[in-house]
């Protein structure tokens, strides 16, 4: 049950770690179109929350007419076979031999996680400290927000479900990444020793976490990617937990520039409805930006 929830909550898991701070700025859409450069028909980048239901498309001007109007979808994963994911993360979520949060916290820091882990999983580090700390981080960040947001993080994910319309209409399904390269960033990009860090640090600051929960919250549903990502960059003087510049280009820079490099053969072979999580949108190193440099017209569409 633990593992089956790890890997629903993967994709998630990548949004949660990288709001951080608040700022007012323009108000940009969550639906872009896609066009020029050599296509012949427009293909639509769409910018995902990984934990809102599916009616909130009902507010989001245009975005089934765009998904019709395309012929294949392209996700962050191809969600299609949850059981070889899941096979291969069990393969990788557990510590080295000889590692153990014995050896990775004090005495005082090992109990507060103890407790917490059962307060919010109803099991302890007996039952699940042979996890990697990431992993523990994963399973504490989406409990909380369904505890949070109970009406909100319900059912499937945006993500899964136009994989899922797109596979009914017999249409392609694509993934910018393998479930190995999820795994890498989330779970081998950071030593135990920086996982078992953050991991207790969100411990100790529940308030925080509930605070970027919100702000996130309320930029999503202004449909407001710029607000999103000035979420990720702006840095909070009084942040007991901040992410280095490594750590925030590891999760989301260098995963964009990567898709860049094959969206415009995805989108040359068919109109695609490309769907990923709304901070790989907006900023310098963001999708909008990177398909404009390659000399797309990418336009709002309100």
């Amino acid at each position: 049950m633990i593992i089956k929830k790890i890997v629903l909550s993967l994709a998630a898991f990548f949004m949660l770690l990288s709001c951080t701070g608040a700022s007012k700025v323009e108000t940009g859409s969550l639906l872009w179109k896609v066009s020029g450069n050599g296509l012949e028909q427009p293909s639509f980048l769409f910018g995902t929350h990984h934990l809102v239901p599916i009616s909130f498309l009902d507010s989001v001007s245009g975005v089934m007419d765009a998904f019709e109007n395309t012929e294949q979808t392209v996700g962050e994963l191809d969600m299609s076979n949850m059981a070889s994911m899941q096979m291969k993360i069990m393969n990788e979520s557990t510590m080295p031999s000889g590692v153990s949060y014995d050896s990775l916290l004090s005495p005082e820091d090992a109990a507060l996680l103890d407790s917490t882990l059962i307060r919010l999983l109803g099991a302890g580090l007996k039952q699940l400290g042979t996890l990697k700390p990431a992993l523990l981080s994963n399973l504490i960040s989406v409990t909380l927000y369904q505890q949070y947001y109970p009406s909100l993080s319900s059912g499937k994910s945006l993500d899964q479900y136009f994989q899922e319309e797109a596979l009914k209409r017999t249409r392609p399904v694509i993934g910018l990444e393998t479930t190995e390269d999820q795994i890498s960033v989330l779970l081998n990009s950071q030593t135990l020793e920086r996982q078992a860090e953050l991991l207790v640090c969100m411990v100790k600051h529940p308030e925080l976490l509930k605070k970027q929960m919100d702000e996130l919250q309320v930029a999503y549903h202004a449909q407001n990617i710029h607000a999103l990502r000035a979420l990720y960059e702006k840095e909070m003087p009084d942040d007991p937990c901040p992410s280095t510049e490594k750590e925030k280009n590891t999760l989301n820079g260098d995963r964009n520039r990567k898709w860049l490099e094959q969206l415009p053969a995805i989108m040359k072979e068919k109109p695609s409805f490309i769907a990923v999580g709304c901070l790989h949108l907006p900023g310098e190193e963001g999708l909008i930006e990177g398909l404009k440099e390659l000399g797309y017209r990418v336009e709002a569409v309100n």
